[in-house]
């Protein structure tokens, strides 16, 4: 059976779905339908999670086996698979192709996982993309605003996330500490030699984005010339923007209110004649912006060090 030679290991919400969708258009890659398998993390399993989520949990591993036991002809994006013969499944459509891959972003994070990989395939390449953590925490928020998971004002958000028990994975951990890259790429370096790592910046991925996906292509193996077609990613946030997130909190509670009391018909009909309006996420408020830098101040300093890159527009 096939197993994959590369992973997309994190960070979270540095733009890692977006790679993955355009790894998966190339004729060369194999990428796993379900986005987010979490194998190699054994730290990402229902018991290591708060009691609230625990029974979500259980509810998502019975879909994600059912997904699993089918065809697999959609793609799926989320879904945690414990058993290997599950996660083998993932690669049973694998042909011809150069690259067979896989992304869980949790790997990053993981203390288990890169050693984990290691074991299973000592070759395997490891794509990292590190984005400034006090941005990459925003967007985390954005997008649990958008699931409509967390109903609640930024800033809150930091003072529970910042008081939070830390022994049980949920809402507000390990969120904060998906920033604290230091460790985690020491991690990876210990398991792999340099060669088969990727580290990219965020702000290099946005730059010269043809450019930097065939670098990315270049280190798997695979046609560098190719060019994916336009992708619009299932996982974007969707927060309108306004003055401030209350508006929108109190707006999606009132959705949430009418879909319980107003018949289908009526809001079918509300949403086609609602005019389409572009989608412009709100910015990290300046004196959360400066919170957060405190916060990651030192490990910024010390990833600087180790990869030798200026990270000084982090630490403003």
């Amino acid at each position: 059976m096939p197993i994959p030679n590369f992973f997309i290991v994190g960070a979270p919400k540095a733009g890692t779905d977006l790679l993955y969708y355009e790894l998966d258009q190339h004729p060369e890659i194999y990428m796993s339908p379900l986005k987010e398998p979490c194998f190699y993390s054994s730290e990402i399993r229902r018991e290591n999670f708060d009691a609230q989520i625990r029974e979500q949990m259980s509810q998502a591993e019975e879909a994600t086996r059912q997904y699993i036991s089918g065809p697999m002809q959609q793609k799926r994006f989320g879904g945690v698979v414990s058993r290997r013969e599950d996660y083998e499944r993932l690669f049973a459509g694998v042909h011809q192709e150069k690259a067979i891959g896989e992304g869980s972003v949790c790997y990053l994070w993981s203390s288990t996982a890169p050693y984990a990989i290691a074991r299973d395939n000592p070759k395997a390449r490891i794509v990292i993309v590190l984005m400034d953590p006090a941005e990459r925490a925003f967007h985390q928020y954005l997008k649990s605003i958008s699931d409509g998971t967390v109903g609640h004002a930024f800033r809150r958000h930091l003072d529970l996330a910042m008081a939070c028990d830390q022994q049980k994975l949920g809402i507000f951990h390990p969120f904060l500490d998906f920033g604290n890259y230091t460790a985690q790429l020491r991690r990876y370096r210990e398991c792999f030699p340099a060669a088969q790592i990727h580290l990219s910046l965020y702000e290099e991925t946005q730059a010269d984005r043809t450019a930097w996906l065939e670098r990315i292509f270049t280190f798997l193996g695979v046609d560098c010339s190719y060019r994916p077609g336009p992708i619009e990613v299932p996982s974007t946030p969707h927060v309108p923007r306004f003055a401030g997130l209350s508006r929108t909190l109190r707006l999606r509670q009132l959705k949430a209110l009418a879909k319980q009391v107003l018949p289908k018909t009526m809001l079918e009909a509300a949403r086609k004649k609602r005019a389409p309006r572009e989608h412009v996420l709100p910015t990290l408020p300046p004196e959360d912006r400066a919170r957060l830098v405190s916060y990651y101040r030192e490990d910024i300093l010390r990833l600087q060090d180790l990869i030798d890159r200026d990270l000084s527009a982090w630490l403003r």
